[in-house]
């Protein structure tokens, strides 16, 4: 397997700030890496460092010589006036068909493909963005934020097509949903450090954790040794019966360390508004109808939300979900019909219309005292300000010096102190990174108010959401099942419109199937038909196996308890994991095969 990028002996600072500090990581064909770690670490510097924008301070990135870098600009390189398709041809120098064909893998055609792009919304023009870098053919993809803002078709395809591409890719992103989808590997950049875990994201973020737990009770088990040793060092060393034993103990003592733990950067905790639960609809909409004097997005809305209800808003972008949040909270009137909140709803808005109206004038903390609930201690208020990143002296910011993402955090953490018993959130988890997105995703399903809330990270969606409300094709659904149920119907949507297209596209005439082809439902039907000794039979190898598997797991987990090697105890985790997947395999074969021999009889 080739390498197309090598960072060696890295170092990156700002002032006193040290992004990277002897850094190291290489970047293979073929390899879709996920690359995390916490807000501000310097996964972005390190991108533009690789893309030749910013030089390191030391060290060197080695490239490959055939390295072709595909990049998703956040920019927009289009033209006034011109169409998808023009812009295609014109970007990427490939004849008119193969720009036509790449179009097809993100659904663009018709208006979408020869239509102005001015016209299209930010995910569709993000598709076309997507098909101008598969047209330059690179052999590694660096992306960075990749779904951010994008509906969740588009980032199912952008998953597909992740999936199906065949060279490296880079990809920093907050959500935990789309890394394990469509990444193999994970890169996590703390504290000036690369370390690249040969796992997905999930698998990544238990790993950290039983590490520092085997550490943690490694040294619990040291100072507990430690303390007895003094114990009887004291007791023992003036009497001269015992002194000897009393030195012996101290040598020991001497060699008795503990495993240094590198303090955890602070984490996110944060607690949603104490309100007490009600019953009930929260909220009503009658004959409603959402959209602007010169315009109706959707019309003939009914529906209801429930007390201690989690309502996801969902719909592709330019569909109407953030219109339908604004009427419901009354910054926008409705067309027509009526919205009605349930008795003694107390309403709290996290909306970009609301964080960049912040009076300028007063501090981090003066806003976060005036928006906390009465009584509420000066601690908490500065315990939920850290975990927000507003730590230390930032506390002491004027909101008129803050940014954007700063704002919206602010805000956001005013929410929070608050006693709502109604959140209305407008992607929360935007200007937050993934420790904090899962700290948000915690407090809101512990907490008792209604939330209705829109986000593009399906990891927070699936976290948090009770039911669904589709915003599409001019109409408002309420669906009743979660957001996994949901998303199968979005996939199945999806895969169906692929193997239509593909059968659009397939030139040779059903006729010309493989020989082999039609001898399959012959072989499976023998399968069918074996008689019940051969079932039994593979039933009694498929328990040996299952009994072989759980032995080993057993024994690797043992001695990855018991190990203090990081690199051992990576491979004893990995081994387990494996094991894990292997028997999982094997139970569900057994399964089958019981229930094969169940209708045999």
């Amino acid at each position: 397997m080739a390498v197309l990028m090598q960072i060696k002996n890295a170092t990156k600072s700002y002032g006193d700030q040290v992004l990277l500090d002897n850094a190291e990581a290489t970047l293979s064909e073929d390899v879709k890496v996920g690359f995390v770690g916490r807000n501000g670490a310097g996964k972005s510097t390190l991108l533009r460092i690789l893309l030749g924008e910013e030089e390191l301070d030391t060290g060197e990135v080695t490239k490959h010589p055939k390295l072709q870098i595909g990049y998703l600009r956040q920019h927009d390189p289009f033209l006034p006036g011109e169409t998808a398709h023009d812009f295609l041809i014109r970007d990427s120098g490939q004849p008119e068909w193969k720009c036509g064909e790449v179009a097809g893998q993100f659904e663009l055609k018709g208006s979408y493909l020869d239509g102005p792009i001015s016209k299209l919304s930010g995910g569709w023009q993000t598709r076309v963005k997507l098909a101008a870098l598969l047209l330059h053919e690179p052999n590694l993809l660096l992306l960075d934020e990749p779904t951010n803002f994008l509906d969740l078709r588009t980032q199912i395809l952008l998953e597909h097509f992740l999936r199906n591409y065949r060279e490296g890719c880079l990809i920093v992103s907050h959500d935990r949903g789309f890394l394990n989808a469509t990444c193999t590997q994970t890169l996590d950049l703390t504290r000036g450090k690369l370390t690249m875990f040969p796992g997905k994201i999930d698998a990544f973020l238990e790993y950290q954790r039983d590490q520092r737990e085997h550490l943690e009770r490694s040294n619990a088990a040291v100072l507990s040794k430690r303390k007895h040793l003094e114990e009887f060092i004291a007791k023992n060393k003036a009497r001269a019966s015992t002194a000897t034993q009393a030195r012996s103990k101290t040598k020991q003592l001497e060699r008795l360390e503990v495993t240094a733990i590198a303090a955890d950067d602070p984490t996110a905790r944060i607690r949603a508004p104490q309100v007490e639960p009600r019953q009930g609809p929260a909220l009503r909409a009658l004959d409603l109808a959402i959209g602007y004097p010169e315009r109706t997005i959707a019309a003939g809305i009914e529906l209801e939300i429930e007390h201690g209800s989690r309502a996801a808003i969902v719909g592709d972008n330019g569909q109407g979900k953030t219109t339908f949040l604004r009427t419901i909270v009354d910054s926008l009137k409705p067309v027509t019909g009526e919205v009605r909140w349930g008795y003694g709803c107390q309403i709290g808005v996290y909306a970009q219309h609301v964080y960049t109206s912040l009076s300028e004038k007063q501090t981090v903390l003066e806003y976060l005292e005036s928006s906390a609930a009465k009584g509420t201690k000066a601690q908490e208020i500065l315990s939920v300000a850290g975990a927000l990143l507003f730590r230390d002296d930032h506390v002491q910011k004027k909101i008129a010096v803050l940014s954007g993402g700063e704002r919206a955090r602010l805000c956001l953490a005013g929410l929070l102190l608050s006693q709502y018993n109604i959140l209305v959130l407008d992607e929360p988890g935007n200007h937050l990174d993934v420790d904090t997105v899962e700290a948000l995703a915690e407090s809101l399903v512990a907490y008792k108010g209604t939330v209705i809330f829109t986000s593009h990270d399906r990891h927070f969606m699936k976290r948090v959401a009770t039911n669904i409300i589709e915003v599409r094709d001019s109409h408002v659904t309420n669906y009743a099942g979660n957001y996994e149920a949901y998303l199968y119907y979005v996939n199945k949507e999806i895969d169906d419109g692929e193997r239509e297209e593909a059968t659009r596209r397939a030139k040779s005439p059903p006729s010309a199937a493989k020989p082999t082809d039609s001898l399959k439902p012959a072989a499976a039907a023998r399968t069918a038909r074996r008689n019940e000794r051969e079932v039994r039979k593979e039933i009694s190898t498929i328990e040996k196996t299952i009994a072989r598997l759980d032995d080993q797991k057993r024994k690797s987990s043992a001695r990855l308890m018991e190990t203090t090697d990081a690199t051992e105890s990576l491979q004893l985790h990995n081994e387990v994991e494996s094991l894990t997947k292997e028997l999982a395999t094997a139970e569900d074969r057994w399964c089958h095969l019981q229930e094969e021999l169940g209708e045999q009889e």
